[in-house]
């Protein structure tokens, strides 16, 4: 299993555009890709369902872990949360 902790990128952190974008791009890949955020309740988020990633409520800065069976899927997605997806 690969992992990856990643800053989130987005100045509004992960809300509308930037969850859809990364749900768009997770849906892609047939293996499960999870998010969990640091210092959260320690739920796993499913990164295909952009209402998941929102109900997350991961702010500018916070951690993200992402996690998955599929390296190349968790280093587009924590890739994804790293950049500043709001003026894209």
């Amino acid at each position: 299993m690969a992992s990856k902790t990643v800053k989130v990128g987005s100045t509004v952190g992960l809300h509308a555009r930037p969850a859809t974008v990364i749900a768009d791009a997770a849906g892609e890949y047939d293996e499960e890709i999870i998010l969990t955020l640091a210092g959260g309740d320690d739920d796993e988020t499913d990164a295909a369902s952009s209402l998941m990633i929102m109900a997350m409520g991961a702010e500018f800065g916070d951690e993200v872990t992402v996690t998955s069976d599929n390296a190349e899927a968790v280093a587009e997605i924590a890739g994804l949360i790293e950049k500043n997806l709001d003026g894209e």
